[in-house]
């Protein structure tokens, strides 16, 4: 059987990376030095590239390149204390973040459901997109309720963690309360955020945290990046 020219340079490239000859990080050659490495014509690097990145072995970078994906997926715990900054700074991973918006909106009956709230009610929406060191990993959506926490999103952002933030409000601590998770494909905006092949899975964690006595303080929805992160259920408290 003749193996086609897209999947031989896919396989070349993959034996590249797999032997170390293209590390993490690196820029795959351009596409007319790859079609004259391989002897192929375009269409067939292309596709290959396509394939790779469907794969999760590369990513493509409009304007900038294609490049070998970096590093192995990272382990997160979820259990009734989750905590993203723990999780990962004990791995030796630098968690940082950026706000994409902010705004008092009217709860949908599913908000307002898993906050205890009414229907329409105000509460504070924000959306955030997180980084493992330099490499996207999530998108996420938060809803608190906007009369006990009107301005959650600015002290987020001045004090740096979620943990801390409900400390400034005098919540010492606080439980995840319900976890759902499923898979689908990334959304356009969302592969371009995450620098993933749209064909590329994600997935999806709704999540409700509340204080000790039972008050529900968020619901989340958060995008998470298939290829980059593995989840591990926990029961543990501490």
């Amino acid at each position: 059987m003749i193996t086609q020219k897209w999947r031989r340079i896919c396989d070349a490239i993959e034996q590249d990376i797999a032997n170390g000859t293209l590390q993490p990080g690196d820029r795959l050659p351009t596409e007319p030095e790859l079609a004259a490495r391989y002897e192929a014509g375009r269409h067939s690097v292309r596709r290959a590239i396509a394939e790779l990145a469907r794969e999760g072995s590369v990513s493509v970078e409009q304007g900038r390149g294609t490049f070998v994906e970096s590093g192995p997926m990272l382990e997160y715990a979820i259990g009734t204390r989750t905590r993203l900054h723990r999780n990962l700074n004990s791995q030796g991973i630098e968690v940082t973040g950026a706000l994409l918006g902010a705004e008092i909106t009217a709860a949908s009956e599913r908000v307002a459901r898993a906050l205890g709230l009414l229907p329409g009610a105000p509460v504070q929406k924000s959306r955030r997109i997180t980084y493992a060191d330099t490499l996207p990993i999530n998108i996420g959506t938060g809803y608190r309720c906007a009369k006990r926490f009107p301005d959650f999103v600015t002290r987020r952002d001045l004090i740096g963690s979620v943990t801390e933030t409900y400390k400034s409000y005098g919540i010492t601590d606080y439980l995840r309360a319900e976890t759902t998770l499923h898979s689908r494909l990334a959304r356009p905006e969302e592969a371009k955020l995450l620098r993933q092949h749209p064909q590329t899975p994600v997935i999806v964690i709704r999540a409700i945290d509340q204080s000790l006595d039972g008050t529900a303080l968020s619901f989340s929805e958060v995008i998470w990046s298939a290829l980059r992160v593995k989840f591990t259920m926990t029961n543990e408290r501490d």
